[in-house]
């Protein structure tokens, strides 16, 4: 029991602390390079109000890591 208690609490403890991080930058250009499933917010003013670009590793493909993009809910205040 206890150990199901340990694993519990590492994997929420693991859960809250992904989301803080994502790194943000203000041009994509300032990406150097992306890891697979690394994401990446990308605050250019591209999308709609409220919302923020996120640049995401998606896929090994012969000149690199192929990058996925799109307009995601803005968490937060802007910085």
């Amino acid at each position: 029991m206890k150990v199901w208690r340990a694993v519990f609490s590492a994997l929420l403890l693991v859960g809250f602390t992904a989301p803080g991080m994502t790194q943000q930058v203000a041009r994509e250009q300032d990406i150097t390079d992306v890891r697979l499933g690394q994401r990446i917010l990308v605050d250019d003013g591209s999308c709609p109000a409220g919302q923020i670009k996120e640049v995401t590793g998606v896929k090994m493909t012969a000149t690199g890591i192929a990058r996925a993009r799109k307009c995601v809910p803005r968490l937060g205040t802007k910085k």
